[in-house]
């Protein structure tokens, strides 16, 4: 098994370790910038590396893509002038999920399998084992690549190109609102001297499972969101007391106060489910 892996940077050095463990495999490397880890890579396996991708992409029966979202497409389109009929294409970039599922029309048009790879972490801490969430045609193979070189892997059950891209950034929108709402909620606690009897009093929400307790804000966000616009605005008082500025609420302030302008012109029922509540955000508050 031939694999040819586009950009030698820290994922690409990762993976070349990881999939070398495989008996019978054989590499091809590319990179225009090759910085002095990947000099070292290369001269490892004794292999030199290409500075333009070309006819010799023909030989490669897995492409990995491991180059700067910025400029993935335009290097898939690039690599899929030379690859084989019937070989696999992994994009394990940030690119958009629009790029990536461009990338996969283009690919099929090619005769060629395009695997939407998301990196779901740091490769830097977990090396191989970082997880990777994979979707499109010939997922399930990718996946069962890496996991037989040892790595994380796992597909989108039923995802098309682009998917995993798009579950990655919306689990970073997220994590990053969580972190931030975390730094502001123990400064304050902090400065108001209650940090170690925070954790009780939000205890009931280790209750509930995370999808439900998710579920259940949006769906009575939309039944309760007036009232909840004058808490926020309240809880920033309270913190501008304690000689903190929130950056956050004033963003959550917003976002109620939206949904109840919304609400008092568009009443959304007294107990609507989660898909009306979804719905109709996005229909008259989005």
């Amino acid at each position: 098994m031939n694999i040819a892996i586009i950009g030698l940077g820290e994922v690409g050095r990762c993976y070349v370790t990881a999939l070398a463990t495989l008996s019978g495999t054989t590499f091809e490397f590319c990179d225009t910038h090759l910085s002095q880890a990947g000099r070292d890579l290369a001269s490892k396996f004794e292999l030199s590396v290409h500075s333009e991708i070309g006819p010799w992409l023909a030989e490669a029966d897995w492409v990995l893509s491991c180059v700067f979202g910025a400029v993935s497409l335009d290097v898939a389109g690039q690599c899929f002038e030379h690859m084989k009929v019937g070989s696999r294409y992994a994009d394990l970039t940030t690119a958009s999920p629009a790029d990536k599922r461009v990338a996969a029309v283009r690919a099929k048009a090619k005769g060629l399998n395009y695997i939407d790879v998301a990196v779901m972490g740091a490769i830097s801490l977990a090396l191989s084992q970082t997880p990777l969430l994979c979707a499109g045609e010939g997922a399930s193979d990718f996946a069962a690549l890496i996991q037989s070189a040892g790595g994380n892997a796992r597909i989108v059950e039923g995802g098309a190109a682009g998917d995993a891209i798009s579950l990655k950034v919306l689990r970073s929108v997220f994590t990053k609102g969580m972190e931030a709402l975390a730094v502001e909620l123990l400064m304050a606690a902090e400065r108001q001297g209650v940090r170690e009897k925070l954790y009780g009093v939000l205890g009931d929400i280790d209750d509930s499972p995370l999808e439900d307790f998710i579920n259940m804000l949006v769906r009575t966000h939309t039944i309760h969101a007036k009232r909840r616009t004058h808490e926020v605005a309240e809880a920033q008082k309270e913190l501008r007391g304690s000689g903190l500025t929130s950056l956050v609420l004033p963003g959550v302030e917003a976002r109620f106060a939206k949904t109840a302008a919304a609400s008092e012109a568009n009443p959304v029922g007294e107990s609507p489910s989660l898909e009306d509540a979804l719905q109709w955000l996005l229909k008259h508050a989005a």
